[in-house]
């Protein structure tokens, strides 16, 4: 069975066992999150699409760890006008588990 779930304006797809990174939820590690944003389930042949979120459907997950990405650079410039900016950019993350999917109705 999986799922297709909303959280931090993304869209991911889960089974139960799946490690993922997502936006920060601003949880300690241990804990226990439960997404209610379900867009759809899928078992087996049947597939169940939310009009925009499936009823009853939910996924839990627990965090396993908190971090920052790599750093990305940006950097702007116009040609001929000694123009240019440097900017950084370090997107923090949470790290989940999927622990189980309740398919609802």
């Amino acid at each position: 069975m999986y799922a297709i779930v909303e959280t931090g304006g993304k869209q991911y797809r889960v089974q139960e066992g799946d490690l993922l990174k997502v936006e920060s939820l601003g949880l300690e590690e241990g804990a226990s999150v439960v997404f209610d944003k379900v867009l759809l389930v899928g078992k087996d042949d049947s597939v169940a699409v939310g009009a925009p979120y499936v009823q009853g459907a939910s996924v839990t997950a627990s965090v396993t760890g908190n971090g920052r990405e790599p750093k990305i650079l940006v950097f702007k410039f116009k040609s001929k006008k000694n123009y240019r900016r440097m900017k950084g950019h370090r997107q923090n993350y949470t790290e989940i588990r999927i622990d189980s999917l309740t398919p609802g109705a």
